[in-house]
């Protein structure tokens, strides 16, 4: 429950406000509830210019609910750890993902440790997932002084909004000061709060994309640090088909291309479509189904059911699990989980098996589609169940296609595909 402790000092949240709705609502539900809130505008590294209207709003909001509020400039940061990290990851040929990046290092790296210098008891955002925990939260102060609290994250309950995929980074240590006041509410209901309360944001649209580009295109935003070099576009068989402006510009699954590519058969194909000869027949489109920067190709497959698009095993590095119980997995062992490689992608059975020198393997019931690497694979498992060791997919019964809740999985952590 999302309640202060009246009986004792009232507890100082530091709410991280984007200028968006969702950190709004987040805001106003905290201080209806008795929390003492603040308002934080984190100022990380932006592109196209969104920034300041972004601090605006959320000072605007801040003003409505008579709260206090304060920027923390954290932009050298952001740009060392988040946007660095997305044009290393790029120029070594991974697909990088700094939405994880961004919550590791800056929201709930710098922000928190920021806000507890200032005092604060938890600090809060307005992303869509639910923390459950070993105590009430009115106990969590005090117990946390004598035993250690385990702290849970849950597919929220806006299953198509759900950010569990994101915050696979985060540990025990991290979360036992976290709130998450909306992860309860459908978007929907989000907005009706909103407008119910006359917040200034109500009606303002979510962001979309890579945070800190906003409109910029990422290839555009990229050419900037890489530069453009003419590589090879191979069809599945190895033969040349087209050319490319560089194979870290691309990345597995993407189907605008960019560029003009032939095709055995005489067509052309542009912007990942096939035309035939000269007439209106449109063939399946083509997606990336593997690169190699240092022979800058790329390798183009035809159809999204090809079975160059799909891998059943994949290699993870720097593997996290949430809570340490689900880290003892034994060597070569493994346990079942059900796990997805992409944002949003519907969860899938798959065996995940600890193998030396701190790697492990991640074994899918069917093959998975896009797979990239440098993206996150994340684990979770059915609420109520107990995973082991020696637990098998057949344990986890048929709640994957029956229309059991996704947001009654628990989120166990996740890792990096190699």
């Amino acid at each position: 429950m999302l309640t202060s402790n009246q009986t004792g000092k009232q507890k100082r949240v530091f709410v991280a406000m984007s200028g968006g709705v969702d950190s709004s609502v987040a805001a106003f539900l905290l201080k209806k509830k008795g929390y003492q809130v603040i308002g934080g505008f984190i100022k990380g590294y932006n592109v196209d210019g969104c920034l300041e209207k972004d601090a605006q709003d959320a000072r605007r909001v801040a003003g409505f609910l008579g709260i206090p509020f304060y920027i923390f400039d954290l932009e050298k940061e952001y740009k060392e750890k988040v946007v660095e990290y997305m044009i290393d990851g790029y120029k070594k040929g991974i697909t990088p993902n700094p939405d994880v990046m961004c919550n590791k290092e800056i929201k709930f790296g710098l922000f928190l440790k920021k806000a507890l210098e200032l005092g604060a008891d938890y600090v809060a955002t307005g992303h869509y997932v639910r923390l459950k925990s070993t105590n009430s939260e009115s106990l969590r102060t005090f117990i946390r002084k004598l035993v250690p609290i385990r702290c849970s994250l849950m597919i929220a309950k806006d299953e198509n909004k759900d950010q569990s995929y994101f915050l696979w980074t985060l540990t025990q240590d991290q979360l036992k000061y976290c709130l998450f006041p909306i992860g309860d509410y459908l978007k929907s209901e989000v907005r009706k709060i909103a407008r119910k309360a006359g917040l200034p944001t109500a009606e303002k649209k979510d962001s979309q994309g890579i945070c800190f580009l906003g409109q910029v295109n990422i290839k555009n935003f990229l050419s900037q640090y890489l530069p453009f070099k003419e590589g090879d576009i191979l069809d599945t068989e190895g033969k040349k088909i087209g050319e490319h402006h560089g194979a870290y510009f691309y990345t597995i699954g993407q189907r605008h291309l960019g560029t003009k590519f032939q095709i055995p058969n005489g067509g052309q194909a542009k912007q990942g479509r096939m035309v035939a000869g000269l007439g209106p027949k449109f063939q399946k489109p083509f997606y990336v189904a593997n690169k190699n920067v240092e022979s800058n190709t790329l390798v183009v497959a035809e159809g999204d059911s090809n079975p160059a698009l799909y891998r059943k095993e994949i290699e993870l590095t720097d593997v996290n699990f949430i809570s340490s119980q689900y880290s003892n997995i034994l060597e070569n062992v493994g346990m079942s989980v059900l796990a997805r490689v992409r944002y949003r992608q519907p969860l899938a059975r798959a065996q995940l098996i600890k193998e030396p020198i701190k790697k492990f393997k991640l074994i899918f019931e069917t093959p998975q589609k896009f797979v990239a690497s440098g993206q996150s694979a994340v684990f979770y498992r059915p609420a109520q169940s107990s995973i082991t060791s020696r637990t098998t997919s057949s344990d986890f019964g048929p709640s994957i296609h029956s229309g059991s809740k996704s947001s009654d999985f628990e989120m166990l952590g996740g890792g990096i595909i190699v």
